[in-house]
């Protein structure tokens, strides 16, 4: 049962139509000397300079995710300004000084993914829009494991347009199951304005 908070931001687990995800990914470049933590899983978007960025907005009404919204960031490479040598990591370290940093990013819009939610969600949820609980940020993930501390809003759930996510199922396992009291979900990115990219009609 997921009765604790352990939120693990996006893990992608298939494709839409009982596809399974091979693990294809997208080299995007970095800005070197970009100023915010990228963890894996977080979601990522491509800005006005043609570069990577980790988005800072919830994804809901209000405050939708940008048109560039590009899918899930899963690691980078760079070369280290301390040692000149090729480094792959599991998350961008903030402000890193490096000309050739790419970001390794799950850019296939209809990828599924696991999230956890930040309290329960019943079976009556299916089908519904969800947005992130907090704002992406430097601090929302581990610099030791490298990995996303996101999770999804359930209070937030709602059936109008502009939200980030549509859950699609549950996950169903020994350790987690429907109406937990912290929900683990499958969600894809919405086709709405402020969803995917590739389905957004506009453009970056």
């Amino acid at each position: 049962m997921a009765t604790s908070a352990t939120p693990y931001g996006l893990k992608p687990i298939g494709l839409i139509g009982g596809q399974s995800y091979a693990g294809s990914t997208r080299q995007i470049k970095i800005a070197s000397g970009y100023t915010l933590n990228i963890f894996n899983g977080s979601i990522v978007a491509v800005v006005a300079a043609g570069t990577l960025n980790v988005v800072t907005t919830l994804g809901t009404n209000g405050d939708p995710f940008p048109a560039g919204t590009i899918g899930v960031f899963v690691g980078c490479s760079y070369t280290d300004p301390s040692t000149s040598q090729k480094t792959f990591k599991q998350y961008w370290p903030a402000s890193t000084v490096a000309s050739d940093a790419v970001g390794y990013v799950i850019d296939d819009p209809d990828v599924l993914y696991m999230a956890q939610a930040d309290a329960t969600l019943p079976q009556a949820a299916l089908g519904i829009n969800i947005p992130l609980a907090a704002v992406q940020s430097t601090s929302t993930g581990s610099t030791t494991t490298g990995n996303s501390t996101s999770a999804v809003d359930a209070s937030a759930i709602a059936v109008t347009t502009g939200i980030g996510f549509r859950i699609v199922d549950f996950v169903d396992s020994p350790t987690s199951t429907v109406g937990d009291a912290y929900t683990d979900i499958v969600v894809k990115f919405n086709t709405a304005a402020g969803g995917h990219s590739y389905n957004n009609p506009v453009g970056i």
